[in-house]
């Protein structure tokens, strides 16, 4: 399909099928497809939404990530995306789409995205490249095998933290608001004076813990979404690259996020020293000053903890050469209040599962770091965040039998419970939820779980019985 392809030849051939994703079909061989699929050159950088002109499952634009794309060669693993502008089609891969994008970017017609029927209006971005990105507020518009798609907010904990703390004061650019510090103040506490009556009340306003931020740039970053050509792409290489890559365009308490944040590099034994060094580099901003402690973000898979006499060692894979030091009371206390994810890498699960640390470190002396803060987080073997061992059989399930999906993350929600534990993306026209009831949650939990079950149309799996037949694909 050429640029010349107009709309009424478009629409007949897919008459049919509208709320099907557009895809390349009955015309297109086997070879003629991939060819279809292969997205722009990622030189210079930039996001994979500028590289391949579509949003990923983030809000408002936020980049696909390693969800866009397989990892090797970059082909991306969506439905190829259609675009109507003046009347015509345009494939997200057509080299004619460029032109046409430049020529309404300064005007007020916007292009409209193909996936459903009567298409989904977009607007057109500039960055190296013209890009296609999705309006605010209309990701569960487009159809759920769409690059743009995002299901509705209340379906994760995400919903209760848009427009307090988690804010986009312009396209394309989101400000989180946390419960964490980027300095501590070296030295004694100020003595407290005589206490007075409050001159004002302030209201106060949600914030994003070390977990919520975890979650959203794992969300950002599209390691909650899974299709099939994800398989066997994702490595630590991966996770470094697109978490950094989400974490550009965020800021926080001011401070852009990607300055602040350190995702291990893969290790390896033969360059070991210049990964130290890049490390190093990017660690020296925890040098103090002016009697101010500067923290930063790591995020990595946590291995083990060696206790010692008054400080702990916590080990990151891939840092085998800098472990992060911790009181041995604050690992205790972090240890007893993630206990059940700590205990869940001895699970039998047949698979293996990652333990995600998300840690404040500071400098404690040169180039010795101490963490400040620390929450945990389960994922699986491919990194699809988890919230519990009890997700394990879904998941594997879904992946095994090549089911396109997302899963909702929790952030800060009080109760897992009321969302579901994913959203199946290829059963038709709206996504199908997924709800796991597990025999060991607790009341409070499954009492939200079934009250969840009992008020939508979903398929649902309690544990003490054998899971039920997924929903089949649509076809």
């Amino acid at each position: 399909m050429g640029s010349s392809f107009t709309m009424a030849k478009f629409c007949a051939i897919n008459a049919e099928n509208l709320l099907i994703p557009l895809r390349i079909r009955l015309a297109c061989s086997g070879t003629m497809a991939q060819h279809a699929c292969v997205a722009l050159s990622s030189e210079g950088g930039g996001s994979m939404q500028e590289q391949i002109f579509f949003d990923g499952p983030g809000r408002n634009g936020l980049q696909p990530g390693a969800a866009a794309t397989s990892g090797d060669g970059g082909l991306p693993v969506f439905p190829v995306q259609h675009f109507s502008i003046h009347g015509r089609v345009f494939a997200a891969t057509d080299p004619g789409l460029q032109l046409a994008l430049a020529s309404i970017h300064d005007d007020a017609e916007r292009p409209r995205c193909l996936c459903v029927a009567g298409g989904v209006e977009m607007y057109v971005a500039r960055h190296r490249k013209y890009v296609v990105k999705r309006m605010p507020e209309t990701g569960k518009d487009h159809h759920p095998s769409c690059p743009s798609y995002e299901p509705d907010a209340a379906l994760s904990g995400l919903g209760e933290l848009v427009g307090e703390a988690v804010l986009e004061p312009e396209p394309g650019r989101v400000e989180l608001r946390v419960d964490f510090p980027w300095t501590r103040t070296q030295g004694h506490a100020l003595p407290r004076g005589e206490s007075l009556a409050p001159a004002e009340i302030t209201v106060p306003r949600r914030r994003m813990s070390l977990r919520a931020v975890m979650h959203f740039l794992f969300e950002r970053a599209g390691f909650n979404r899974w299709t099939p050509a994800m398989a066997g792409k994702r490595n630590q290489g991966v996770l470094c690259k697109y978490l950094l890559a989400a974490a550009a365009d965020i800021d926080v308490k001011g401070i852009p996020l990607a300055e602040r944040l350190y995702v291990p590099e893969p290790f390896q034994e033969s360059t070991k020293a210049d990964t130290a060094q890049r490390r190093r580099e990017k660690l020296a901003i925890l040098q103090p000053h002016d009697g101010h402690a500067p923290l930063a973000l790591v995020i990595g898979e946590f291995k083990a903890c060696d206790r010692a006499d008054h400080a702990c060692r916590i080990w990151i894979r891939h840092m085998p050469d800098a472990p992060l030091l911790m009181p041995t009371k604050s690992w205790e206390r972090l240890a007893r209040v993630h206990a059940s994810l700590l205990e869940a890498r001895d699970a039998d699960t047949g698979r293996r599962i990652r333990l995600m640390i998300a840690a404040l470190i500071r400098a404690r002396r040169e180039l010795t770091y101490e963490i400040d803060s620390a929450s945990l987080m389960l994922a699986s073997d491919q990194w699809i965040p988890l919230e519990g061992v009890h997700e394990c059989p879904l998941i594997d399930a879904l992946v095994g039998q090549e089911r396109r999906f997302l899963k909702p993350l929790r952030y800060d929600a009080p109760q897992g419970g009321v969302f579901p534990n994913a959203l199946l993306l290829d059963g038709g026209a709206m996504p199908i939820p997924l709800h796991i009831v597990s025999a060991f949650a607790g009341a409070k939990e499954r009492t939200a779980k079934e009250k969840a079950v009992a008020k939508s149309e979903c398929w649902a799996w309690r544990t003490e019985q054998p899971m039920p037949a997924l929903p089949s694909p649509a076809a």
